[in-house]
C-alpha cells in the first residue's frame, strides 16, 4: 500500500491540471438526468436532506437537561457529569432554569406538595420539550406506593413521559442508554405531525389562591402563630368551628 501511494504521488498526471477520462474517479456524461460532473469525493461533502430532518438533527444533538432531583436517584444521575461517563459528548448540557431547558430527567420520589411544582416547571419549559422517567419511585412510586398517602404513584399523571427507565436507582450506563433512545425517538419526529398529535394530557398548574389567615379561636395572635390557608379550606373550617361553638352553648 505504500509502494502504491508513493508510486501515485510520483506520477505525473497527479500534478497537472488536466482531465484524464482514463481515470475511474472522474467522468463526464453527456445528456444525463444526473450531474454531469461526477466525483467520488464530492459525494462525501454533499449532503441532501430535508427541513424536518435537519431540525431534528439539531434538537437531538443539543439536549440540555433540567436538573430535577429529588431522591437517592440524583446521585447516578449526577455521576454522569464526570469524566468518567462524560455525557457532553451527546451535547448535554445541565440547565437550572427550565426556560432553558428541553429535557428534564425526573430523578426521585414526586410527593403531593411536589407535584405543582414539578408540574409549574414542565410548563415554563419551551416546545418542544420531553420527559424521562428515572427510577421505580418515580414510574410507580416505588416502595411508598403501598403505604404511604403523600407520595404520586406515577409521574405520568402529572406530565406526559417519553421514555421509562426502572431501576432503583438505575446505573449511568442505563441513564445513557435512555438518552439514546430518546435522540431516535427526536430522529423520527415528523414536523407536521406535532401540530395534531398532543403528547397526552396536560394538567395545568393549579391557582391555590392562599391567602394570610390567623387562628379562627384567637385571629389577635402573633405572625410566628398566623398560616396560610386557601379558600376553600377557609370556608370548611369555618363552617366546622360555628357548628361547634352551637353545639357547645347548646349543651351549655
Amino acid at each position: 500500500m505504500a509502494k502504491r501511494s508513493t508510486r501515485m504521488v510520483l506520477n505525473f498526471k497527479f500534478f497537472t491540471c488536466e482531465n484524464n477520462l482514463e481515470d475511474n474517479s472522474t467522468t463526464i456524461l453527456q445528456n444525463s438526468i444526473e450531474s454531469s460532473f461526477i466525483n467520488k469525493t464530492l459525494t462525501n461533502s454533499i449532503i441532501l436532506t430535508t427541513f424536518n430532518d435537519f431540525s431534528n438533527w439539531a434538537r437531538l444533538s443539543s439536549l440540555w437537561p433540567l436538573l430535577y432531583g429529588t431522591s437517592c436517584c440524583f446521585i447516578e444521575f449526577a455521576s454522569l457529569i464526570g469524566s468518567r461517563f462524560d455525557f457532553d459528548r451527546y451535547g448535554l448540557v445541565p440547565r437550572s432554569s427550565p426556560r432553558q431547558a428541553d429535557l428534564i430527567i425526573t430523578a426521585g420520589t414526586v410527593t403531593m406538595k411536589m407535584a405543582p411544582s414539578l408540574v409549574r416547571l414542565y410548563e415554563q419549559m419551551p416546545e418542544p420539550k420531553y420527559v424521562i422517567a428515572m427510577g421505580a419511585c418515580t414510574i410507580t412510586g416505588g416502595m411508598f406506593s403501598t403505604d404511604s398517602y403523600t407520595t404520586v404513584r406515577g409521574v405520568d399523571k402529572l406530565i406526559p413521559v417519553d421514555i421509562y427507565l426502572p431501576g432503583c436507582p438505575p446505573k449511568p450506563e442505563a441513564i445513557i442508554d435512555a438518552i439514546i433512545k430518546l435522540r431516535k425517538k427526536i430522529a423520527q419526529e415528523i414536523y407536521e405531525e406535532k401540530k395534531i398529535l398532543k403528547k397526552g394530557t396536560r394538567f395545568l398548574t393549579l391557582s391555590h389562591q392562599f391567602n394570610f389567615l390567623s387562628n379562627l379561636d384567637n385571629p389577635k395572635l402573633t405572625p410566628s402563630n398566623q398560616f396560610f390557608q386557601s379558600k376553600k379550606t377557609y370556608k370548611v373550617l369555618l363552617e366546622t368551628a360555628l357548628t361547634l361553638k352551637e353545639k357547645q352553648n347548646l349543651e351549655i
